[in-house]
């Protein structure tokens, strides 16, 4: 109980320090938001009523207070871009970041992990070699560059992908948004060739982010596989005559899981948040590019309540990295 509690009690003050944070980067940017709305040439009696409309007119403290009740009801505001409330926005676009991360993050595990067990494994070998040099290509490219490039020969010279965007534009708005994920959705609907379709589209953005999210994985994998197998556990266990693979997947790699879990979930959050650039190369409209835009358009409302969801689902990673320790290792318990 007193566990549930720190957690809670930690979780309340990372969010407290995050709407503080915007919420003085919303009063010290060089914006004002009042002429946003009404315009330069309103009238002076025009701006006034916007500013007290918009709780603009009252002390600092209360119009953080004000801020905090809004944002945990949901409510940041209205986009002037969109003109749409911004909770709805996010609640249209996210869907889209989080498929195309989740996706990449699946590819950056299922290559990333093997790769580096394997290189340290084999260390000095040719695959210790290739898995260096896979992963110092991923961290020294610029990932725009490598979505530039993945555009300009597997789309625009090979043909083997379909171009930017989510689906082609004869299947935009065909299946029901249920999840916002099209991948799903167009499963739940049944409709496989929007299911082919927006797979052609996803593939090319999900790769280089995988790439990018395994060259991490690997290296790191690689390194907390070489500290385990020079122990003295491991060494002990192949005296004993134990097969090289239980010592390898079952001793060794068994006691990285829990390193592995933060690797992962950092790998993620970062796929997440950081993604704005291959949005933007493959016209993706998810969270990055929707708060891009605003930015570009001075609109604060939807930059701000983006930069909190952002936050958010940090937490919330952190969190499952918690009960994930507890799973793997009931010594944290």
């Amino acid at each position: 109980m007193l566990r549930v509690l720190k957690t809670l009690a930690s979780i309340a003050v990372t969010m407290l320090g995050l709407l503080l944070v915007t919420f003085v980067i919303g009063r010290v940017m060089p914006i004002d938001p009042v002429l946003s709305i009404v315009g330069e040439s309103a009238t002076k009696a025009t701006y006034d009523a916007a500013r007290a409309s918009m709780g603009l007119d009252k002390p600092i403290v209360v119009q953080f207070l004000i801020y905090i009740w809004d944002v945990i009801h949901g409510d940041f505001g209205y986009s002037l871009l969109t003109a749409r409330p911004v909770a709805e926005d996010i609640a249209r676009v996210f869907p889209a970041t989080l498929e195309l991360a989740t996706l990449g993050t699946m590819i950056g595990v299922l290559l990333g992990v093997p790769l580096g067990v394997v290189a340290a494994v084999r260390r000095g070998s040719w695959i210790d070699q290739i898995a260096r040099i896979v992963a110092l290509v991923g961290y020294s490219m610029p990932i725009f560059w490598l979505g530039m490039m993945g555009l300009l020969v597997f789309y625009g010279t090979l043909g083997w992908v379909a171009g930017p965007g989510r689906v082609g534009i004869f299947y935009v708005d065909i299946v029901p948004p249920v999840t916002g994920m099209i991948l799903i959705d167009s499963i739940l609907a049944r409709n496989w060739e929007v299911l082919q379709n927006a797979i052609s589209h996803i593939i090319l953005p999900a790769s280089l982010l995988g790439y990018y999210s395994m060259a991490y994985i690997s290296r790191m994998t690689r390194s907390f596989m070489l500290e385990q197998l020079s122990s003295e556990y491991i060494t002990t266990a192949r005296v004993k005559g134990l097969p090289e693979r239980t010592v390898i997947w079952r001793h060794a790699f068994g006691n990285i899981k829990v390193q592995l879990i933060t690797v992962i979930a950092l790998s993620y959050a970062n796929l997440l948040e950081g993604s704005v650039l291959t949005e933007i190369i493959f016209s993706w409209p998810g969270i990055g590019s929707y708060i891009t835009n605003a930015l570009l358009s001075a609109d604060m409302n939807a930059v701000l309540g983006g930069t909190v969801v952002v936050g958010l689902v940090f937490v919330l990673l952190n969190i499952l990295s918690d009960l994930l320790y507890q799973f793997f290792d009931p010594r944290a318990a």
